[in-house]
């Protein structure tokens, strides 16, 4: 028999983080830090919504591009937020979580041998989904001396002739690091010179800690330059629900649609009832949760402190990423020892790619109580890491 499998899917690698969210969910007594899914439950207004539309029979199809009120919704959301409008009929697309909008961006818009610019660390999907359409992935590694933020300079060393899309991600999974307007204003004037596009990964732009988020797409001559990705799991609870949304300009929107009409036909119809309530009525919510994170931030960082492990503060998503350089272990032997030896399970960095050595991803999208037990546990672990040195 010839080989049934594509060498480009056999190529690539299987997603860091859920190696070891499978291991601990056998694993008794153990403590999951390693997943980014709030621990808090779908509002109930929310979720009485979706109830409600079960009970109403709205179990049919919607359109392709999504329910139009809900595209609305979005508009009016996103003006609200970022002061860009976008046209709910033309530039609007739901999708099946952000990560579907990420999938259906690049299939849309890469050529083959066409370059994609992605800084890391930076969450698992981008560079599959480039390598899976003939793109070529070209990742930026970013330092820890500048906050994990992207830098003139490097963006301008990363850009050849076959450049055409640069993919930001802020605020950053697995980092927590943000970029202000002041960071993003030389970034946009390079991408207006060199002819780029961006795909601008906001699903985290409703956790930001002190500094508001600040879209590219608000720049002068940006917005018709960039995709904007962004949903509901982060910011409202909703992962299970897998509903996102992308928008742009309509001539890459309509070939988005395409795609999207193809491969999934339409979004869940009660996913994208409920996610209308959230747009409308769900402010309240994202600041009662966004207050809860940024209590366990603060936490963390101090006790952090304390332990006397290295990291810088996050400023968004709920993220930490301390450094673990000081034992000499890999991300991923760190990462499974302590799995092993104390029950806890957080992600090596280089999940996020290459330059993630020597640093772990701890979530706090989980009650403080298990966050204190995990950092006790965390803290006998680096003792004893600490008497074996000596």
């Amino acid at each position: 028999m010839r080989n049934p499998l594509s060498d480009t899917v056999v190529q690539l690698k299987p997603s860091g983080i859920r190696k070891f969210f499978d291991v601990v969910q056998e694993m008794p007594d153990a403590i999951s830090l390693g997943v980014g899914e709030p621990d808090f439950d779908t509002p109930w207004h929310i979720r009485e919504e979706g109830i409600y539309s079960l009970e109403r029979g709205r179990t049919f199809y919607t359109s392709n591009a999504g329910l139009m009120e809900l595209r609305q919704a979005i508009a009016r959301y996103t003006y609200r937020k970022c002061n860009i409008s976008y046209d709910p009929k033309k530039e609007i697309l739901v999708t099946v979580g952000g990560s579907e909008g990420i999938d259906v961006a690049l299939r849309a818009m890469l050529n083959p041998g066409d370059e994609v610019i992605i800084p890391e660390p930076s969450y698992v999907s981008y560079v599959p989904c480039v390598a899976l359409t003939g793109g070529v992935p070209v990742t930026i590694p970013l330092q820890e001396k500048n906050r994990f933020k992207l830098t003139e300079e490097e963006l301008l060393g990363a850009i050849t002739d076959k450049a055409k899309i640069l993919v930001l991600t802020f605020p950053n999974n697995p980092t927590g690091a943000i970029m202000t307007k002041e960071d993003l204003e030389p970034i946009a004037r390079i991408v207006r010179e060199k002819d780029l596009y961006v795909i601008s990964d906001e699903i985290y732009a409703e956790l930001t800690y002190g500094v508001d988020h600040c879209s590219i797409a608000t720049f002068p001559g940006l917005r018709e330059r960039t995709i904007v990705i962004n949903g509901f799991s982060k910011a409202f609870a909703m992962t299970g629900w897998r509903l996102g949304y992308a928008m742009g300009p309509e001539v890459i929107l309509k070939q988005m649609t395409k795609i999207h009409q193809y491969c999934i036909m339409a979004a869940p119809t009660t996913s994208q009832y409920a996610a209308v309530e959230a747009m409308n009525n769900g402010e309240e919510d994202v600041q009662e949760m966004r207050n809860a994170y940024n209590h366990r931030r603060r936490y963390l960082v101090e006790r952090f402190k304390q332990i006397g492990l290295k990291c810088f503060e996050p400023e968004g998503a709920f993220y930490i990423f301390p450094s673990i350089q000081e034992f000499g272990m890999t991300s991923e032997e760190f990462a499974t020892r302590f799995l092993r030896e104390e029950k806890v399970a957080v992600v090596p960095g280089t999940a996020f790619g290459e330059c993630g050595e020597g640093f772990l991803r701890v979530s706090y999208a989980y009650s403080l109580d298990e966050l204190k037990i995990a950092l006790g546990r965390l803290e006998r672990f680096i003792d004893r890491l600490r008497s074996e040195k000596f």
